[in-house]
């Protein structure tokens, strides 16, 4: 809850910093102009993402007498990255970003008429990803503009041995994932910068539950999906 209270609150303050930062740039598309004649260029990102997993029960969840209820709880994280933009036309950008995320996630478990307290397995992971998006821009307005994004992401976790060598009771999750992306933001257009504040969600394609039949936390699982909210900050030039 309170992280869903503060994803709200900063798409809030980016949505009502929006007019200001256009006043900021002046009237006129003229730090625009400039840009506009660059065919690529690059940047750094500042995120701040929260995390969780869509989990779907197995057959055999109904089955078991240890096990109620299985939910996915969300958890905080940051991204560091690069950002890499090559200019296709007036209004559409090819964009690579590696990035450096650091994710929390945690799934809750509760057994039958509270016969045992509740508990979790959080799972912390470090991921490289390797982010392919295509951009979309609205024409500019006083050194502003709109755009939409969608991509795919593969993400390698760097953290999933040291993980698995530390209990033998977790849920596995695979190391590497394939995921949807889409997302909206806008540029502000400054004389020696881009600023682009920018909402995106990701949905992960496969399962990455890695199911060890050893572990009654995995038996009453079909799949895991994940599941991403990201806002940043990109800073190009």
């Amino acid at each position: 809850m309170k992280n869903n209270r503060f994803i709200f609150l900063v798409a809030g303050i980016l949505l009502l910093s929006m007019p200001v930062l256009a006043q900021l740039g002046g009237k006129g598309n003229y730090n625009f102009s400039d840009f506009q004649a660059k065919p690529y260029y690059f940047g750094i990102t500042l995120a701040y993402n929260t995390a969780n997993y869509k989990v779907l029960q197995s057959k055999d969840f109904i089955l078991n007498d240890s096990i109620s209820v299985v939910e996915s709880v969300r958890g905080p994280g940051f991204n560091l990255g690069i950002v890499t933009n090559l200019k296709i036309g007036n209004y559409f950008d090819i964009r690579f970003l590696p990035t450096l995320s650091f994710t929390e996630r945690r799934i809750n478990y509760a057994t039958p008429n509270n016969t045992r307290p509740a508990y979790s397995r959080p799972i912390e992971s470090v991921f490289v990803e390797m982010p392919f998006h295509i951009r979309y821009k609205s024409d500019p307005f006083n050194d502003m503009r709109l755009f939409v994004i969608s991509g795919v992401k593969y993400s390698f976790d760097v953290a999933s041995d040291s993980r698995s060598n530390q209990a033998e009771d977790l849920v596995k999750i695979a190391p590497t994932d394939f995921a949807f992306e889409i997302g909206a933001g806008a540029q502000f257009f400054f004389p020696y910068f881009i600023f682009s504040p920018e909402i995106k969600f990701s949905h992960g394609l496969g399962n990455i539950l890695l199911f060890d039949n050893r572990l009654e936390e995995a038996n009453v699982l079909e799949k895991i999906l994940s599941r991403t909210l990201t806002i940043s900050l990109h800073f190009e030039g």
